[in-house]
């Protein structure tokens, strides 16, 4: 067991048998899964986080079923978890109270491309990948991009605000979120935002929704903006003798002024990852950088000849490559979204932590993850979005008894990554697996305001329990 579930109030059998009586009544034996070999598949998401069996699934196809089974739950008195291409990386989407799982993965129309307000209408089962590829043919463009695009839907990227390679010059899903249809425990449903890009009418409810993790609604119809799609986009890679003289290169790339759309940042033990994935890089290189520029020709061109004064004959660099063609930027790029699987392969566990550290500190962060795994003895290695400082260290080890040296990896990174002046999640939220360490970055107060929050929308704590907040230890009833 990689992450035990949290001690959660359970409900009764006998609760757990009117709601699966009434959610089939109200929706259909065929929205309604409560086999346990049909359910199982639907306790655990991409994350290590273990979660119990849900005790019955519903298959959402409209809203009208979302908000009723919400109603349901709450009339029965029984938990209820919001999943929708289950790709989270800390068991956002995992049932660690069993009751109701609640599927949204069917509701997957693009039901809007206005382009001439540069929006879009979705619903949340859309995967982001093919919304991306359905702009574009109109000539816009949404910029959020996780490395999971071609499998993870609107729907999760808008509870856990995802961002991904392109957020260091466009930003994460919050900036593109502009309105929301949403439904509360107890069924009623309510719009919040706008279609308009501007706006300041009362609180703003969207962005306290976007990346909440399913604790507070379930999302039905997300409006996002739209932006226009970039004409030219260039890819460099530059490799390094080590992490450290990539890290300071990324510093002198952002005090230069350059703003390229990603700066992915690879270490030694990645790269082995990428080499056996049969990609091939120089044998010199003991760390990388890609980098994405995009905009108008000229502006490509010129991005493109400052990063060469930057990087070609600077300490530390190896050799710097420009793809030329379509081709050759789709190698890259596939080689860097396929990280997480390739990396999977150096152990028997994984655990890859989320954190963020101010620019200005990637070095010292670097320093101190070699430290950290000096001390722990835990194998280790390091990728991610440096233009932003959003780094993914992770953990690897594949005996049993070495789990105590890793949760003790994992715990001095978070204590480091906030003394640097971090924050403990970047994009993949808060969830189960880091909800232990949040009183380290947020004060007690704080915590609190948001458990009033939580409970002003759902009283009972009934929609998607155990996640975020630390466990009060409830324990099973």
């Amino acid at each position: 067991m990689l992450i035990a579930p949290p001690e959660v109030r359970l409900p009764s059998d006998a609760s757990i048998a009117r709601a699966r009586r009434e959610l089939t009544q109200a929706l259909g034996p065929s929205k309604v899964i409560d086999e346990r070999e049909g359910c199982e598949r639907f306790a655990r998401d991409e994350s290590e986080a273990i979660g119990r069996v849900p005790d019955v699934v519903v298959l959402a196809e409209h809203v009208e079923d979302v908000a009723r089974a919400l109603e349901i739950a709450d009339r029965c008195d029984v938990p209820i978890t919001p999943r929708a291409g289950g790709t989270g990386r800390t068991g956002g989407a995992v049932p660690v109270a069993g009751g109701i799982l609640l599927a949204t993965h069917a509701l997957a129309r693009i039901k809007d491309i206005d382009r001439r307000d540069r929006l879009a209408v979705v619903e949340p089962g859309v995967i982001t990948g093919e919304l991306h590829a359905a702009v574009e043919k109109e000539g816009l463009f949404y910029p959020p991009d996780p490395n999971s695009l071609a499998s993870c839907m609107i729907g999760g990227n808008v509870a856990e605000n995802a961002g991904g390679p392109r957020a260091f010059k466009y930003g994460v899903t919050r900036d593109y979120v502009l309105g929301l249809e949403a439904c509360l425990i107890g069924g009623r449903v309510v719009r919040t935002g706008r279609r308009t890009v501007k706006g300041v009418t009362g609180y703003d409810v969207t962005a306290l929704l976007v990346g909440s993790e399913g604790t507070l609604a379930v999302f039905t119809e997300v409006t996002v903006k739209l932006v226009a799609k970039p004409p030219h986009v260039r890819t460099v890679l530059a490799l390094f003798r080590d992490v450290h003289a990539c890290a300071e290169a990324v510093a002198a790339i952002v005090d230069a002024g350059l703003v390229p759309r990603c700066l992915e940042l690879m270490d030694a033990a990645t790269l082995n990852a990428v080499r056996a994935n049969k990609v091939a890089i120089d044998p010199r290189a003991n760390a990388m950088l890609l980098i994405e520029v995009d905009g108008e020709e000229r502006v490509t061109d010129e991005s493109l000849e400052k990063l060469g004064e930057l990087l070609v004959g600077r300490d530390g660099v190896v050799d710097v490559v420009v793809a030329h063609d379509a081709a050759a930027r789709s190698r890259l790029w596939e080689a860097r979204r396929a990280l997480s699987h390739a990396t999977r392969r150096l152990a028997k566990y994984k655990l890859s932590e989320d954190i963020v550290v101010p620019r200005s500190k990637i070095v010292e962060l670097l320093r101190e993850v070699d430290r950290i795994g000096e001390r722990t003895g835990v194998q280790y290695l390091t990728y991610g979005h440096a233009g932003d400082g959003n780094l993914h260290v992770n953990f690897l080890w594949n005996e049993d008894r070495e789990r105590e040296a890793v949760d003790r990896a994992i715990d001095a990174l978070m204590h480091a990554t906030i003394a640097l002046g971090g924050t403990l999640s970047g994009e993949h939220g808060i969830g189960v697996s880091k909800a232990q360490y949040l009183p380290i970055e947020q004060s007690p107060e704080l915590i609190q305001i948001q458990r009033d929050v939580k409970r002003a929308f759902d009283p009972k704590d009934l929609l998607n329990p155990g996640k975020i907040f630390p466990s009060r230890g409830h324990g099973g009833c």
